[in-house]
């Protein structure tokens, strides 16, 4: 009888030291998650905490923790990109800004010190103040029109929409100047109706925005066209030119705010860099998507894609 209770006093003694080496080992395994936890968030790395432990709470924890850095990095990253992105666009839009205003400042300080002008030269130097006023005005419109599109303080209904008619409206719109470019041009747009999920402003103002952007980035091509095509479940509408085209080194920057594309393609043209932004969150807004590819000198596309309705 004794001999027994010795053996389990004996084993009650071994569970307590048991017990009370692993409280020890996850004390120290809890400070260190701690510790280590403090330092990521001080320095901001993209470490884990990476621990070897046979506690089943512990690896969920730790599981859960990882999971929530993980997120942190990717919204900090996220944060930091934008960041750039809005100083550069800022900076951009300075700039933007000043070279017209210093145009007007020079004009009208002519109009004000050279009194011996003639009517003809006057009415060049008001003309030219007009022009670049309304570059001005341009600039702040489409500036003010991505910032309500961003806040989500605009009004764009996703309903049935005739893709075909609003098609057909925008490449009318741009005829007179694709005749006067002289410019080859290929549209495949089906004569049976197709409907898609979308709204009708939005999609007219994407379709004018990639338009244009093809006449005055694609026109040295010679050609340029408008496709609509569709599957099962989404319709497909290309807008594609035949220009220089733009490197792939170039393609992921596109949709970005403030790109110009100067670099990688026709330089004498020089828009807001804010067009192809606003189409990209237009897309977005009608739960679509647009992607680019481009062959230099044969053929780029931009691709927007929404979802069909079928009936």
């Amino acid at each position: 009888m004794t001999l027994f209770l010795t053996i389990i006093i004996l084993f009650l003694i071994a569970i307590i030291m048991f017990q009370s080496k692993e409280k020890r080992q996850q004390n120290v395994t809890l400070h260190y998650m701690h510790t280590k936890l403090q330092a990521i968030m001080n320095t901001q790395s993209h470490e884990k905490i990476l621990v070897a432990t046979t506690n089943q709470e512990l690896q969920t924890l730790l599981t859960t923790i990882n999971a929530l850095l993980e997120d942190t990095h990717k919204i900090l990253a996220k944060h930091r990109k934008t960041e750039s992105s809005m100083k550069k666009m800022l900076a951009n839009i300075s700039h933007d800004l000043k070279t017209p205003l210093t145009v007007v400042l020079g004009y009208t300080e002519m109009l004000q010190l050279q009194h011996s002008l003639s009517d003809a030269e006057r009415n060049r130097l008001l003309a030219g103040i007009h022009v670049k006023t309304e570059e001005v005005l341009k600039l702040i419109h489409t500036f003010f029109d991505l910032a309500k599109i961003e806040a989500g303080d605009t009004d764009y209904p996703i309903t049935k929409v005739n893709v075909n008619e609003i098609c057909r409206k925008n490449i009318l719109s741009f005829y007179d100047m694709v005749m006067s470019l002289g410019l080859d041009i290929d549209i495949h747009i089906p004569e049976a109706p197709i409907y898609a999920l979308g709204n009708e402003d939005a999609l007219d103002r994407v379709l004018n925005n990639l338009i244009a952007n093809a006449i005055a980035y694609g026109a040295e091509g010679r050609k340029l066209g408008l496709t609509i095509r569709t599957d099962t479940s989404d319709v497909y509408i290309d807008v594609w030119d035949c220009g220089k085209g733009i490197d792939e080194f170039h393609i992921d920057s596109v949709f970005e705010r403030m790109y110009t594309l100067e670099d990688s393609r026709n330089k004498s043209f020089q828009g807001s860099g804010l067009g192809l932004t606003i189409t990209k969150r237009l897309v977005e807004i009608m739960n679509g998507t647009i992607q680019l590819t481009s062959i230099p000198y044969e053929k780029t596309v931009f691709t927007v894609s929404l979802k069909r309705i079928m009936y």
